[in-house]
């Protein structure tokens, strides 16, 4: 069994050419040049998920500036460290 899935996808002509010629440039095939975009894409488009939920959740709580944050995890932090009752 193949380590690997055959696909097809189709692309405008423009973005076949950009393609091919950088894969020539890097000295790689199409298929190696594309499976090394994808690796470099989705970890990044995780960091961006993470990035816009930060945004989301800074606006929920109504954190403006690095001080509003650093405020919040002192209270936070000093909540932790007393002593239960």
């Amino acid at each position: 069994m193949r380590a690997t899935k055959l696909i097809t996808i189709s692309l405008p002509a423009a973005l076949l050419d950009k393609t091919q010629r950088l894969a020539r440039q890097d000295d790689r095939s199409r298929s190696e040049f594309i499976r090394e975009v994808l690796r470099q894409y989705l970890p990044s488009r995780q960091w961006q998920r993470l990035r816009r939920w930060g945004a989301e959740t800074a606006d929920r709580l109504g954190l403006k500036s690095a001080g509003d944050l650093a405020r919040l995890l002192d209270k936070a932090g000093a909540r932790r460290r007393r002593p239960a009752q």
